[in-house]
C-alpha cells in the first residue's frame, strides 16, 4: 500500500470505535496525519493517547455553522488537506410509519446533510487553492437491499450513494475523486449495542449472520473497512471515482444461504 507520510486526512466521527476506529488504524499505520472530527470530547481525548500523529476537532457537523467553523479552523491549521472521510453517522431502527419528524430530521442531518456540507466545503477549499484531493463516504449494504425498521436509514445511505456519483462527475475536472464504501456487519461494540435492542442474544445473532448471510464465513473487523478506504484515498486508485465498493464478505452477492448443488 502507498505511503501516506505527509498526508493530512480529515475523518468525521473518527474518534470512536467501529468503522471510524478501523479507518484511523489503517491510515495511521501508513503514516498519515489524522485530523479527527467528533462531537464527543472524551472520545477525542482517548484518540490523542492512541495515535502519535493526530489533531482533534470538537464540532457539530449537522449544522452549517458547525461545518463552516470546522473547515475555517482546519484550513487555517493546515495549508494542504489531502482527503476527507465522511464517516460520522447515527442509526435509526424503527418502522418508517412510526418515526417522529424530529427523529427523521436528526437522522438526515447527520447521515446525509452533513456529508453534503462537509464535502462541499472541502471541495471549495481545494478548488480555491488549485489542489487535488479525495473524498470517501461511508455508506452501507443498505444501499443495496434492506430490512424491516431500516427504511429511513436505507434512504439516507442511498442519498450518500447518489451524492457520491453526482459529485464525482462534477468534481472530476478539478482532480477531486469521490468514492464510497458500503460495509456489511462490522463487529464492534456500537453495533452490538444496536443488536441488543432487538434480541437478548446478540452474540447468537452475529454467529447466525456470519454463517448464513455472507459468502465468506468470517467476521468483518473495522480495520478491514479501513484498508479499503486507504486504497481509495491513495494514488493507486487514481482511475477510480464515483464508485461504491462493498466490504461485506459477499452479503450483497448472496441470494440463498445454502448450496443447492449439494
Amino acid at each position: 500500500m502507498e505511503d501516506f507520510t505527509g498526508k493530512n486526512i480529515i475523518l468525521t466521527g473518527g474518534a470512536g470505535i467501529g468503522v471510524g476506529g478501523g479507518v484511523c488504524e489503517a491510515l495511521h499505520a501508513l503514516g498519515a496525519q489524522l485530523l479527527l472530527v467528533d462531537n464527543n470530547e472524551q472520545a477525542l481525548q482517548r484518540a490523542k493517547t492512541s495515535y502519535s500523529r493526530v489533531r482533534t476537532y470538537h464540532a457539530d457537523i449537522s449544522t452549517k455553522d458547525g461545518v463552516d467553523a470546522l473547515f475555517d479552523q482546519l484550513f487555517n491549521d493546515f495549508n494542504q488537506v489531502d482527503g476527507l472521510v465522511n464517516n460520522a453517522g447515527i442509526g435509526l431502527s424503527k418502522e418508517a410509519h412510526t418515526v417522529e419528524e424530529s427523529e427523521y430530521d436528526r437522522l438526515m442531518a447527520v447521515d446525509l446533510k452533513a456529508v453534503w456540507m462537509c464535502s462541499s466545503r472541502f471541495a471549495r477549499q481545494l478548488i480555491a487553492r488549485r489542489q487535488p484531493g479525495n473524498i470517501v463516504n461511508i455508506a452501507s449494504v443498505h444501499t443495496h437491499s434492506t430490512t424491516a425498521k431500516y427504511a429511513l436509514y436505507s434512504a439516507a445511505k442511498n442519498g450518500i450513494k447518489g451524492l457520491t456519483m453526482g459529485m464525482a462527475v462534477e468534481l472530476g475536472k478539478y482532480q477531486i475523486r469521490v468514492n464510497a464504501v458500503g460495509p456489511g456487519y462490522v463487529h464492534a461494540e456500537q453495533n452490538l449495542a444496536l443488536i441488543r435492542t432487538w434480541t437478548d442474544d446478540p452474540e447468537g445473532w452475529v454467529e447466525g449472520y456470519r454463517k448464513n448471510q455472507q459468502a465468506i464465513e468470517r467476521i468483518i473487523d473495522p480495520v478491514d473497512v479501513g484498508h479499503v478506504v486507504a486504497f481509495l484515498l491513495s494514488d493507486q486508485a487514481r482511475a477510480v471515482t464515483g464508485q461504491l465498493i462493498y466490504v461485506d464478505n459477499g452479503t450483497t452477492s448472496l441470494l440463498f444461504n445454502r448450496d443447492f448443488s449439494e
